[in-house]
């Protein structure tokens, strides 16, 4: 919507056909329904001595329920500063409950400083914030939500908001996740944009809460299957001689240890997301506290399988394709080794430092093959270096690129979601020079093989980039996510998002791409 007008073109005339009636004239609902409503207020300067203004939408519920809502804003002690809220009932009868969410001061934009559009996160907490409060505290059916000036973002913070994991629950035990709707608005298109941009986002976070004794490679790949086809995208799943005859063997040897079937499944998209659907660390063992996120490991594949679904679900002109290594890293008496050479697709060898670091392995068959489609450009995402999070800690996802305008998009990408990146250097000195310490190894510098795939090192996120860079070829514009810093959410940074698997960055690439179809008209 905000960088192209016409980029979900297709999209929208289907919505328009579709939906005839102002949603402001299906405000009414059944007597049974428990009905919320989310609306927002201002304070100029973020001060509660000053006046509340109420957003288009509140004054316009406010003056159908005759100002009864200043008045008990009012008589709620102070206005609700920034990121607080009210909850109101019995104000009107379509309505069982009202909440109204401090919105601060009303002239935020665009941040340089924090790359963000600042308005549209707003909206997004607001929206998120109050779908939260409604849905924990009342059994909701529905919540209405305003657009806040924009119902694109407004959905997304309150259909992310109102996901819950609870696969596997009673159904006595579940929260129950109400509809939403938008109130009082007619950009019904926007809103589907925003609802669409969150489902697959969602997508990504089911995914990545599923336990790994449920969701192995074989499961993972018949999810794929069902979830993908429904959207008419085929899906080939490939399996271990498959691998063999095309020669992936730094792919089969990190994928050794277990005894379930490997899967490099490869689809039409640009993706290629890392697949470990569960990461003991292989003979090199994970210490016990970091075993509960093996699961985790998999979230690069689930993002690219709920990217390419969202991509399908908004009609984006695009011709893509999209590789999954999927496998579990186990010790067993098969799993590969410290210090085993492996030959890779593309006819380099690769020593074998740590076999926790098995991701990069599957990567760099992967990148090698996704060249036999001579492709403008390769995207791949995963969890791969914990020192990401140690460095930004959840504000933004780590990104390397050999392309400077492949990172431009897809900066701008997350400036329009809210959902960052942070280019960090892919410089030579990680891929040729030797360090001044021993603690850090050279990814070129081996005496026994082409490649060395890094132990643990200072700048390991960086020779992390710089060995999966070596395979890439040369003038082929790449760009690597990392997305270990934001992976999971701790539920009160992001009003939107509850505590667990954040499915971060899933709209940031939904939005990539939709500006690739953009630029494309």
């Amino acid at each position: 919507m905000s960088l192209c007008k016409s980029k979900f073109g297709a999209f929208s005339k289907n919505l328009l056909a579709k939906y005839t009636v102002c949603p402001q004239n299906r405000v009414r609902c059944g007597t049974t329904e428990v009905v919320g409503l989310v609306l927002g207020a201002y304070l100029a300067d973020n001060d509660p001595t000053s006046d509340v203004t109420l957003t288009k939408s509140a004054k316009a519920f406010d003056d159908r329920v005759n100002g009864r809502l200043c008045e008990m804003i009012y008589a709620s002690g102070q206005p609700p500063k920034k990121g607080e809220i009210r909850t109101f009932y019995g104000l009107d009868k379509s309505f069982n409950a009202v909440a109204v969410i401090g919105m601060g001061d009303e002239c935020v934009s665009y941040d340089k400083r924090e790359m963000m559009d600042e308005a549209k996160e707003l909206i997004r907490c607001t929206a998120g914030l109050g779908v939260r409060t409604l849905q924990d505290n009342n059994r909701m059916d529905i919540v209405f939500v305003e657009s806040f000036g924009h119902a694109e973002s407004a959905a997304e913070g309150a259909a992310m908001a109102a996901w819950v994991y609870q696969d596997l629950k009673s159904d006595d035990s579940q929260m129950k996740i109400p509809k939403l709707e938008l109130y009082l608005d007619c950009n019904y298109t926007a809103w589907q944009i925003g609802l669409q941009k969150a489902a697959a986002q969602n997508l990504t976070r089911q995914l990545t809460e599923t336990p790994a004794n449920r969701l192995t490679p074989l499961a993972f790949a018949q999810m794929a299957v069902d979830v993908l086809g429904k959207s008419n995208i085929n899906v080939d799943v490939k399996m271990k001689r498959w691998a063999e005859m095309k020669g992936l063997g730094a792919f089969l040897a990190a994928s050794r240890g277990p005894n379930t079937k490997t899967n490099p499944q490869h689809i039409d998209s640009v993706l290629i997301g890392k697949g470990v659907t569960f990461d003991s660390g292989g003979l090199c063992l994970k210490e016990s506290k970091d075993l509960k996120f093996g699961k985790t490991n998999m979230c690069g594949a689930a993002m690219a399988v709920a990217v390419l679904r969202a991509v399908s679900a908004l009609q984006l002109p695009l011709n893509v394709r999209c590789i999954l290594p999927l496998f579990e890293n186990l010790p067993s008496a098969c799993a590969y080794h410290p210090g085993d050479i492996i030959t890779t697709t593309n006819g380099k060898t690769v020593v074998v430092e740590n076999t926790d670091f098995d991701g990069r392995l599957s990567l760099v068959d992967a990148i090698a093959y996704a060249c036999h489609y001579d492709p403008r450009f390769i995207v791949d995402v995963g969890v791969m270096n914990k020192e990401c999070g140690e460095a930004l800690g959840q504000a933004a996802t780590v990104a390397f690129s050999n392309s400077d305008s492949l990172f431009e998009q897809m900066r701008a990408a997350g400036e329009h979601t809210g959902d960052r990146l942070w280019r960090f250097p892919l410089w030579e000195y990680y891929t040729l020079e030797a360090s001044y310490t021993t603690d850090m190894q050279s990814v070129t510098k081996s005496e026994t093989a082409d490649a060395t795939n890094p132990n643990e090192s200072y700048g390991a996120p960086c020779t992390c980039a710089a060995f999966l860079h070596e395979f890439v070829p040369p003038g082929k514009h790449w760009i690597h996510l990392d997305t270990c810093g934001v992976a999971r959410s701790d539920g009160t940074t992001w009003q939107y998002l509850r505590r667990g698997s954040s499915g971060r960055p899933t709209r940031t690439l939904v939005e990539f791409f939709a500006s690739l179809a953009c630029h494309r008209k």
